[in-house]
């Protein structure tokens, strides 16, 4: 049996020596070195590890260890989506996500601010956020990172 802090560690060795672009070439990478894990709690420890996607010299979006800025702005986006969003739904190409009345254009704002490498933009009503994903990204798995980036902290 694999530790949390062990299957972690394997995770920050494979992102800086491999190019995994998706939560499923991830769990394939730990499958590979002997560690199982189902892509939910791959998901979250994206979330806890912090990763971010960045673009590899050929223009495709892979995982990478985050900078102090990329930190930063993961914890402004927890902190938002910890005080603002009651829901998060996933729909075709878009996620939808729920606030109080009043806090879902400081909401969008955040996510925005945050520049996951999945959203291409927000549009905010009055609680209602509809976030666009890129093309190529999930939008199961754009509202799942939400939801573990809510979480993480």
């Amino acid at each position: 049996m694999t530790t949390k802090q062990e299957r972690q560690g394997a995770i920050r060795r494979l992102v800086q020596d491999s190019h995994l672009s998706t939560q499923a070439d991830l769990a394939e990478a730990l499958h590979r070195q002997g560690i199982e894990a189902v892509q939910a709690t791959v998901s979250r420890d994206i979330a806890q590890l912090g990763l971010v996607k960045v673009r590899n010299g050929n223009g495709k979006l892979i995982y990478a260890l985050p900078g102090a800025a990329d930190l930063r702005r993961l914890e402004q986006l927890a902190s938002a989506l910890r005080s603002w969003a009651h829901g998060i739904t996933p729909t075709g190409h878009l996620v939808v996500i729920h606030t109080r009345r009043g806090y879902a254009a400081a909401l969008a704002d955040a996510i925005d601010e945050a520049e996951l490498p999945d959203v291409a933009g927000t549009i905010a009503g009055d609680n209602t956020i509809v976030v666009a994903v890129r093309e190529g990204s999930a939008a199961a798995e754009l509202a799942d990172q939400l939801g573990h980036i809510e979480g993480a902290s």
